[in-house]
């Protein structure tokens, strides 16, 4: 069996991992996606995938709730700058768990709530059959056997 050492990173200028997101990236103020920058990306990288979602509203909503879905990142785009848009790199957005495509930011209903946002290098692009009603468990079902490498960044976000 081949081992093959972590090298993708996953950080962000807006906070640090396990930190506090900051108010303007919440769904009731800016909702605008923090920026995000990567390193690592490992050879055979063919396009990256990110998913951005609250396991922590299992108990208040009953399953874990989405916030943003994006693939078919180009691999040698290194950063995603806040307020993003994918389509100007050529990314395909989904639809997240408040019904609407594109960043949905924190939004806890019950107490504070640790938001992951989950970068995915691929060894393929994923197909057009992916559209932007795509929810996470089709687009975690599409890259099933074509995840290289992940890397996870989280954050907290008060109620």
């Amino acid at each position: 069996m081949t081992t093959h050492s972590r090298t993708l990173t996953l950080r962000s200028s807006a906070f640090t991992d396990g930190d506090r997101i900051p108010d303007q990236h919440g769904y009731r103020n800016a909702n605008i996606n923090p920026p995000l920058e990567f390193d690592g990306v490992p050879d055979g990288t063919t396009s990256l995938a990110l998913i951005v979602d609250d396991p922590d509203a299992v108990e208040p909503a009953g399953k874990i709730w989405d916030h943003w879905l994006v693939w078919n990142i180009p691999p040698d785009q290194h950063t995603i700058p806040e307020d993003w848009d994918p389509e100007t790199a050529g990314a395909r957005e989904g639809t997240n768990d408040f019904g609407e495509r594109g960043y949905g930011g924190p939004n806890p209903p019950d107490r504070e709530h640790t938001y992951r946002f989950r970068l995915f290098a691929l060894e393929s692009e994923l197909g057009s059959d992916l559209d932007t009603e795509t929810s996470a468990d089709d687009l975690e079902s599409a890259m099933d056997g074509h995840v290289i490498e992940t890397a996870t960044l989280e954050g907290t976000y008060p109620a």
